[in-house]
């Protein structure tokens, strides 16, 4: 079996490609649970949420910059872009799995802004 983290990064790959029911298959637990505090927490409704956004942005791009293992948990930092010529947002994803197999989601993020003091970036 491959490491969490590269389980943790294809299956964000799937989704920003627009493959979500291969992703929910091949990495979902059916004790899954989450935590984005725009939808309810269960799986299905994530789910949906996903595949709604696919409509909309189904050209969106995930470049991942960092991730950490440890045990069971993974984090992935990652530039999302919405379309192409968006600015993004640095979004950070913490994974929590068993058995090979994603439990427990948490997402957060923070758009990358036009103008910023800050001469080292986001990334």
């Amino acid at each position: 079996m491959k490491p969490h983290k590269d389980q943790a990064v294809d299956f964000l790959h799937l989704i920003v490609s627009g493959k979500i029911d291969e992703a929910y298959k091949k990495y979902v637990s059916p004790d899954f649970r989450h935590h984005n505090p725009y939808f309810p927490g269960d799986a299905d409704s994530l789910k949906q949420a996903m595949e709604e956004n696919d409509g909309i942005s189904p050209n969106k791009t995930l470049e991942v910059k960092q991730t950490i293992e440890e045990g069971e948990n993974v984090m992935v930092y990652s530039h999302i872009k919405q379309k192409g010529e968006d600015l993004g947002a640095a979004v950070v994803h913490i994974f929590s799995f068993h058995e090979g197999k994603i439990v427990e989601m948490w997402d957060v993020g923070q758009p990358v802004p036009k103008d910023s003091p800050n001469e080292n970036g986001m990334f």
